[in-house]
């Protein structure tokens, strides 16, 4: 099931801005919960199951320990005093804000991987270009960098595999890795000035104004989904003030 399957590219990105950026405003415990629990029961809905947003979501799994940690070790002490070694001080206050930040990193970082799961390029380029109106050339060639990047992914494996097939796959890792590096970005520099040329001689750099094959437009359901996010930033932040745990970002 996915029932954001029609809705606008640019209809995620607002509402992922909408979810999400309330949630910086404060630090507390309560709003990121509500906020997390809102994007774990919608996920499946929106065509990513929890098994793949458990894929998808590993950076953000990985960030937010390393986002935690520090805070618990030097965050602002108050309170019952855990540990104290030179400038760690572990405290009941730094521990519930490391708690709050690492809840909170995944309130906001997994519904980035949710509302941008399956959104095609071209689809994405055509809103940008249509409905917020950003510049032209300047959509048209990010739309061509991110078609380039499944390619880029088969150069990698089609080097490895040339590179395993001469016995040269052996040597140091470091260095391996290093000239593989290099390889790629040969042929990284070398399919995109090929690219440049050829758009340019298809008239995707000329001045004025130009058409678009398919327009790219909002429509109720995009104003739905639009909603539906501001409502769940919106209730998380209102029964954080409620409870009485809002804690703003500036005095945490």
């Amino acid at each position: 099931m996915n029932l954001i399957a029609g809705v606008n590219p640019v209809t995620r990105i607002l509402a992922l801005i909408l979810l999400t950026t309330p949630l910086l405003l404060s630090v507390d415990l309560v709003s990121a919960t509500v906020a997390l629990a809102f994007t774990l029961l919608v996920a499946p809905l929106c065509g990513v199951g929890w098994a793949r947003l458990l894929r998808r979501g590993w950076p953000v799994l990985l960030a937010a320990p390393l986002a935690a940690i520090p805070m618990a070790l030097y965050g602002r002490p108050e309170g019952q005093t855990h540990f104290e070694l030179l400038f760690i001080h572990v405290t009941d206050n730094s521990l519930s804000l490391a708690t709050a930040i690492f809840v909170r990193v995944l309130a906001i970082g997994l519904p980035v991987m949710v509302l941008t799961a399956d959104i095609d390029p071209t689809d994405l380029g055509d809103g940008l270009a249509q409905v917020l109106r950003l510049p032209e050339r300047f959509v048209i060639g990010a739309v061509a960098a991110v078609r380039l990047v499944s390619l880029f992914r088969d150069d990698l494996a089609s080097m490895r595999r040339a590179r395993r097939a001469r016995g040269i796959a052996d040597q140091g890792r470091i260095r391996y890795w290093l000239t593989l590096a290099f390889g790629l970005l040969v042929l990284a520099l070398r399919r995109g000035s090929k690219l440049a040329t050829a758009m340019e001689a298809r008239g995707f750099g000329r001045a004025g104004r130009r058409t678009w094959a398919r327009e790219s437009r909002l429509h109720a359901i995009d104003w739905i989904v639009m909603a539906v996010a501001l409502a769940a930033s919106g209730s998380a932040i209102a029964i954080a003030v409620a409870t009485g745990s809002f804690r703003f970002l500036g005095v945490a």
